[in-house]
């Protein structure tokens, strides 16, 4: 019997979960220490996952498969393509960022203060998320994924109510408030939308008669399995809603600005790098794959509602006040740059938006760190309370401008790569869709720089003079990060490398091809 890797890199950070919250309260920095080691044991993991993977090998691979619950056909089966991978290297590469920048979070609180903060809870919370996201990301049995899906609501919504941003401006009580209103608000919209996900979830069982995305796939590529028509397209949206919720997408995107604004900035990059992923990835494993006719089906209205999440979320970024709050609507019109590659069903569309989810997760952790670091120092999440930060601390400002540099796309940069990719595949089926969609690149080039030049530049304002510059620890967390935005934005071919097998497999699935180019290149 072969070492059950996938089991184990997802197991390991539960067990390191249980083991932090055990460590005794007087503990703290044992608690810090011991989360910091079980995540970079999991980022070991993960490498060798990377490692093993053959990309020119069978479509899963480090498969496991195990009886659970035999009388409804429910199997305990993991194996992952090159998208999987890419995503598990993904979140065990920026947990232990997670983890170090957000090193004095669940510090207690200052003398008086009615709220305790049990740090040992913290970070055992972050490596129970990063277990229920990794095996969200190996799980093929639909219903072992349905449960790790819904299951990591409930951290994440300790995490977002429990341990929130400490710059209020309206004083703790009123900070308490706004934490419980965004946690309960992510809760409920996610559990809608896992309930609908249910539903359909029970619908498939009824038409296929197992859970295995595996299995169900093979039967309806080869004919032995009849779904008709209107039950597919049903099937599909049950599913696609939760997943347009998760990512999220618009009009379903209302959770986000709410949880990020009142998240610590470690636990809103753990959000939108990290779990909102979940939800794009599902679509390209599940949609796609399980209901192929449905999808076709829900192009068109899939890419409006795309096209939509670009415009807008840039469009509110720009006139943002909140530092969070911009990032979050920027991550808006990102996520639909994603879905709009999905469903562009084109080669160079889905590797892009694969390539943009990593993208995204590196490029989204450096700028929201970095200015998580700002606001630990001023206090204040507000644009309008900076000014000149450039001049006190110049290496601060430095990796804020690398970090929004590489958001905005800037070619060099990771995310440039994967949006070009996104926007050639849109452009090569629908150019109208393609063309309009630049639009959220002019948009994101003004949110960016207007944000820059808000706070970094200009007089030196007498709230940020002595405000230091960041220290070894903040360091360690952001460098790291931009190397990795200007490495793949000059070499992502690693990365393609790895997710283009599996993106052809996904277009053999929908039985699409690429459009011919109108012209023939040049011999």
């Amino acid at each position: 019997m072969s070492f059950p890797l996938l089991t184990a890199t997802a197991v390991l950070p539960a067990l390191g979960a249980i083991a932090t919250a055990a460590v005794p309260a007087a503990r703290r920095t044992a608690a810090k220490w011991l989360a910091l080691i079980v995540s970079l044991a999991t980022l070991v993991l993960a490498a060798v996952v990377l490692v093993r993977f053959d990309p020119d090998g069978d479509r899963y691979q480090l498969t496991e498969s195990h009886a659970w619950i035999k009388d409804f056909g429910v199997r305990y089966e993991l194996g992952v393509d090159g998208i999987a991978v890419a995503m598990i290297a993904l979140t065990a590469l920026l947990i232990p960022f997670i983890i170090l920048a957000g090193w004095h979070d669940a510090d207690p609180l200052e003398t008086g203060s009615k709220r305790w903060r049990p740090t040992q809870g913290f970070f055992a919370l972050i490596l129970l998320v990063e277990a229920m996201v990794i095996i969200s990301f190996e799980a093929t049995d639909v219903f072992l994924f349905y449960i790790f899906f819904e299951a990591m609501l409930i951290p994440m919504y300790f995490l977002i109510g429990g341990f929130g941003d400490r710059a209020h401006e309206h004083g703790e009580e009123a900070a308490s408030t706004q934490r419980s209103y965004a946690a309960v608000k992510f809760l409920l919209y996610n559990l809608v939308g896992g309930l609908i996900m249910l539903a359909a979830v029970i619908g498939l069982y009824v038409v296929a008669g197992n859970f295995s995305l595996t299995q169900i796939a093979e039967a309806r590529a080869n004919g032995t399995l009849d779904m008709a028509t209107s039950t597919e397209r049903w099937l599909f949206l049950g599913f696609f809603f939760a997943f347009a919720v998760k990512a999220p997408l618009w009009p379903l995107h209302t959770w986000l600005p709410n949880a990020m604004q009142e998240s610590t900035a470690p636990v809103a990059v753990l959000i939108t790098a990290v779990v909102d992923k979940v939800g794009t990835f599902a679509m390209l494993r599940f949609c796609l794959q399980l209901f192929p006719e449905a999808s076709t089906w829900a192009t068109p209205a899939i890419l409006v509602l795309a096209l939509i999440s670009i415009i807008y979320g840039a469009l509110l970024a720009v006139g943002q006040r909140d530092i969070k709050r911009l990032v979050a609507y920027a991550s808006i019109s990102h996520f639909g740059f994603i879905v709009l590659g999905i469903f562009a069903m084109t080669s160079q569309g889905q590797s892009g938006a694969t390539l943009y989810m990593v993208n995204h997760g590196i490029s989204t952790a450096a700028l929201m760190l970095v200015a998580g670091f700002l606001i630990s120092r001023r206090g204040s999440r507000l644009i309008a309370d900076y000014g000149g930060v450039q001049k006190v601390a110049p290496v601060l400002a430095g990796t804020f401008l690398i970090g929004g540099l590489a958001t905005l796309s800037l070619p060099g940069l990771a995310p440039f790569v994967s949006e070009f990719l996104v926007l050639v595949g849109t452009f090569a089926r629908y150019p109208v869709i393609g063309i309009i969609a630049t639009v959220g690149i002019v948009l994101a080039a003004l949110y960016t720089l207007v944000l820059y030049q808000r706070t970094m530049t200009g007089p030196v304002k007498a709230e940020v003079e002595g405000m230091p510059d960041l220290r070894v620890r903040e360091l360690v967390v952001v460098a790291p990060l931009i190397v990795l935005l200007i490495f793949l934005g000059v070499y992502p071919k690693p990365v393609t490398d790895i997710v283009n097998p599996a993106v052809k497999q996904t277009l053999s699935d929908v039985q699409k091809k690429d459009p011919q180019p109108e012209v023939e290149a040049s011999k």
